[in-house]
């Protein structure tokens, strides 16, 4: 079974060296929660920080698990959180191709190198992939590495199907480092022979990507913490293969709560989720950074960061082996601060597809609505609600003109618009300042506060106690004629 040891040469003269390079390898299975979103952000920003090389491999080895589109969705969300790649599938580099299946071949060639070498062996035993995968088989040793050559040979060229295990070392332990966790040491015989080679060929995820790592010159390798009991077997291989070991960037898990893990299985969301939900990606990606990460120093207290401030100061030593909890209303804080930093034309665009959800009347103008909503809401999602009373005036109770603080009552409501209506119908003018302006000249030709005039106007032309504006706002974008006829109607509404 002698292998062309030229073959591996070559591998090893194209992986390039000399400065930091990392990747972030997905699994094409529909959506990216959040967990994986902050491995690729933290990924991305220990390659920018060093000016170093991030990498996109697609890691679709298991072909049960994969959903159609999925790849797309990651390009997409990569595209839209600003974690360019330098190499992968669809721009190429020196160590093509980024896409596990097509590099199966090389897969199956390393894996022979290693039977060669003692540290892996062809296993003909009858196990289920779910018995693999639950790690309830037998761990007691397996037949199959004891067998001869001459009997494993026999056995392939009859054709019996096979798979390809890693011969773990039965005594002694393992030592790996962590950049989080430090040092761990496990005793090898609480580790079994996983599987490298399926029987269709296909390699397993534990084995590609160590291979695949090695091949693409991968300087530092983000995972879950979950990996962590896996990482024992990682560096058993990079040892039989001479290889030397990447830095191992173990991320301790996002929590829905205390006790349980994020997870899709529950309800919780992924990023196309939160953008559905109204949340902006800038506020997402900075919420995320700080999920596992805190800046020190100087910049111990900020909170708040762009993507090129957090490539400037990210590093390791900030990052936490304790869980981090998934906190909803601590991303809505995030989300309202970019809501509020944005441009006045800027946030415009981003509502008008809200307004437009239920302000459809051409003449109303979405970005005159979106000023008033800037400062007064958290996500996106809520604008819909707060402004449909643009497009239709809602039904609503008389009551809402009584108010203690503004001193209104049903009578001074009557006495307001008796008032108010007259002197809107005769106006020559139509903008926020004149109307502001008259109905607050009102009040004090009358001798009483702004909003004894002012409350009940907004009541009858909105028909609501809470609005984002106030009644010259409101009353300006209705236009003259809506906002006199609904006037019209509150008043006739607290006359009968």
């Amino acid at each position: 079974m002698g292998l062309d040891m030229k073959y591996f040469q070559e591998m090893e003269e194209k992986i390039p060296k000399g400065k930091v390079r990392t990747r972030f390898a997905p699994s094409p299975t529909g959506y990216m929660h959040v967990g994986n979103l902050r491995t690729a952000l933290y990924t991305w920003l220990i390659a920018r920080h060093a000016g170093g090389t991030f990498i996109l491999r697609i890691e679709d080895t298991d072909q049960t698990r994969q959903v159609e589109g999925a790849t797309e969705v990651i390009y997409r969300t990569m595209a839209e959180c600003g974690l360019d790649h330098d190499e992968g599938p669809d721009v190429g580099g020196p160590v093509a191709p980024y896409i596990q299946t097509e590099r199966r071949d090389t897969y199956g060639k390393y894996a022979q190198l290693l039977v060669e070498k003692g540290h892996a062996y062809y296993c003909f035993c009858e196990k289920t992939e779910s018995e693999e995968d639950s790690g309830d088989f037998n761990r007691g040793p397996d037949p199959c590495r004891s067998l001869s050559p001459e009997a494993i040979q026999a056995k392939l060229d009859a054709g019996a199907p096979y798979v390809i295990r890693q011969k773990i070392p039965q005594e002694g332990t393992t030592t790996f480092h962590d950049a989080i966790f430090g040092d761990i040491t496990v005793e090898n015989k609480t580790l079994d022979d996983q599987v490298l080679i399926k029987r269709d060929g296909l390699p397993t995820y534990n084995f590609a990507n160590v291979v695949d790592d090695h091949l693409m010159g991968i300087t530092h390798v983000v995972r879950g913490s979950e990996y962590l009991s896996s990482a024992p077997k990682y560096d058993l291989l990079y040892q039989a293969f001479g290889w030397d070991v990447p830095t191992y960037v173990h991320c301790s898990p996002v929590m829905r709560d205390a006790q349980n893990k994020m997870s899709k299985r529950h309800g919780d969301p992924s990023y196309e989720d939160l953008k559905d939900q109204g949340y902006l990606t800038q506020a997402i990606l900075n919420y995320v950074a700080l999920l596992g990460w805190s800046p020190r120093g100087e910049i111990a207290e900020q909170e708040i960061f762009t993507l090129e401030e957090l490539a400037k100061v990210f590093d390791l030593a900030g990052m936490s082996k304790s869980p981090a909890i998934f906190d909803i209303e601590k991303l809505n804080h995030f989300n309202a601060h970019y809501l509020r930093a944005m441009e006045p034309d800027q946030f415009a665009k981003v509502a008008e597809p809200y307004i437009r959800q239920v302000v459809t009347n051409p003449d109303i103008d979405a970005a005159e609505i979106a000023a008033l909503l800037q400062a007064r809401c958290e996500k996106l999602t809520e604008i819909p609600e707060k402004v449909d009373f643009f497009q239709e005036l809602p039904e609503y109770d008389k009551d809402l003109f009584v108010n203690k603080k503004s001193k209104s009552t049903e009578a001074s409501s009557i006495d307001a618009l008796e008032l108010v209506i007259p002197m809107l119908e005769l106006s020559t003018s139509w903008n926020t300042e004149y109307i502001h302006g008259s109905l607050t000249g009102l009040a004090e030709g009358l001798g009483v506060k702004n909003a004894r005039i002012l409350w009940p106007v907004r009541i009858a032309a909105a028909g609501k106690a809470v609005t984002p504006g106030g009644a010259a706002e409101i009353c300006h974008i209705l236009g003259k004629e809506e906002t006199v006829r609904r006037l019209k109607l509150g008043l006739e509404k607290l006359t009968h």
